[in-house]
């Protein structure tokens, strides 16, 4: 057997794996010319931009939210006031 690849190598391939090379190179340059097709639809499609009134309502709804955020923190902060008094409360009962 040579070592080299020259005009007396044989290459044997049985008929299946001929079709599966062929059927795989079909379906590349098939997927290759849908890709093409659907980039030029898209150029011709217009950009679309952001409208003043998206970015209002996107900003009102980041604001509103912190606005919440804030309001529960400062619940959270009046009953951890209340649960500190009512610690000390029973700590100053219990000693007593």
């Amino acid at each position: 057997m040579s070592k080299y690849i020259n005009e007396d190598t044989r290459v044997t391939l049985d008929l299946k794996t001929i079709g599966i090379v062929i059927a795989g190179a079909t379906s590349l340059v098939a997927l290759y010319f849908a890709l093409q097709s659907d980039i030029e639809k898209a150029k011709e499609l217009p950009v679309p931009d952001v409208q003043r009134v998206e970015f209002e309502l996107k900003d009102n709804l980041v604001r509103s939210n912190i606005d919440a955020t804030q309001k529960d923190i400062e619940e959270i902060k009046e009953d951890l006031k209340i649960i500190k008094q009512r610690v000390y409360e029973l700590k100053t009962e219990r000693n007593e």
